[in-house]
């Protein structure tokens, strides 16, 4: 099994949507950061499921849809993943 660490970026990202969905409802913002943790979940068995990001081009960084996220990731060894970024799909990607 693969281990999946989340870099600090990808955290903060987090912290970000639950701080801004929770203005509308904590339920809503728990629900949000639930589904994030859970799609990060399935790398955990099928590290290249996502598809290769188009603004990178790099095998080896990929991402997975969630709703209107996009959560960015790196096969850094074939045992080790690193979630680098989750962000709204509306908003540029910027540096990853």
């Amino acid at each position: 099994m693969v281990k999946v660490v989340w870099a600090e970026r990808a955290i903060d990202d987090l912290t970000t949507i639950a701080e801004y969905s929770s203005r509308y409802s904590d339920k809503y913002a728990s629900s949000i950061v639930s589904k994030l943790f859970n799609k990060i979940n399935i790398l955990k068995k099928m590290p290249k499921i996502g598809r290769i990001v188009p603004e990178k081009n790099d095998e080896n960084i990929r991402e997975l849809i969630e709703g209107n996220y996009r959560i960015i990731y790196e096969i850094e060894r074939e045992d080790r993943i690193e979630v680098l970024l989750a962000h709204h799909s509306s908003r540029p990607l910027g540096n990853i």
